[in-house]
């Protein structure tokens, strides 16, 4: 069962807030007066509001940590690692609702994004490598933006018995790793598909290995969380230890 964190953390927030206001301004004064204790509803409610709304402040409109849980994103992103998303850097949005209420910046090639996909209530994961408008081909598992080839360098390949190999990729000057077949598989083979307005083409790095926009389509602008930008923590099962040797910012 899928719990919507943000809309409990607003539905909590808005109660103890109604509760603080109604012991600040209606209690408190006959308290005074007659020397009461609050009620049991109101101790147990209305002091967890300032610290209810800072941290609804603050993933709503700052910072918000996920944890990764495919490797659609190797070798970028491992499964179980812990990451930070900037909430401001595409527009502030209200929570819940995600209406942008200010514009700040728009999504950018190569940037790692966290959003909904069309027609999903689920948080995904994955790479800006198309903007509205831009023609987008993959021949070969070699990505084109409007003709123009992306540089592919390899840098690691394994054994001979491994289909896969790892290259850098220069996107459009951002270069980042990607994992992809030696044999492309079907959405990396001949791939095209032209990016519709006030929508972004996202792609996981490990491109035989990634349900994303080659699938399901573009992502419109509405649906985006919010930039990733910061490893903070690799922790892959509760029974394993943390670990930091990850922690950097996200390329």
């Amino acid at each position: 069962m899928n719990i919507d964190f943000p809309l409990v953390l607003v539905i909590l927030t808005a109660l103890s807030g109604l509760m603080w206001l109604f012991d600040r301004f209606f209690l408190a004064p006959r308290r005074t007066k007659d020397g009461d204790k609050r009620p049991w509803y109101v101790e147990s409610t209305a002091p967890f509001f300032p610290v209810l709304l800072i941290v609804l402040v603050v993933r709503s409109f700052i910072v918000e940590p996920f944890q990764i849980p495919s490797g659609s994103m190797i070798p970028t992103l491992e499964v179980g690692d812990f990451i930070l998303v900037n909430k401001y850097t595409y527009g502030l949005r209200l929570p819940v609702l995600g209406t942008k209420i200010m514009d700040v910046g728009e999504p950018d090639y190569g940037d790692v994004m966290v959003f909904f996909p069309p027609g999903d209530d689920r948080y995904f994961i994955k790479r800006v490598v198309g903007l509205p408008g831009d023609e987008i081909r993959l021949v070969n598992n070699v990505l084109h933006i409007n003709g123009e080839a992306m540089p592919q360098t390899t840098l690691e390949t394994n054994r001979s018995q491994s289909s896969y190999q790892v290259v850098t990729e220069n996107l459009k000057g951002v270069e980042h790793l990607v994992r992809r077949r030696k044999s492309a598989g079907k959405y990396g083979d001949n791939y095209v598909e032209v990016v519709p307005a006030g929508h972004f083409f996202l792609v996981g790095d490990n491109r035989d290995n990634s349900w994303d926009s080659r699938a399901w389509g573009a992502v419109p602008e509405k649906n985006i969380v919010g930039k990733a930008f910061v490893i903070w923590m690799h922790w892959e099962k509760v029974l394993s230890l943390p670990s930091f040797d990850t922690v950097g910012a996200i390329k």
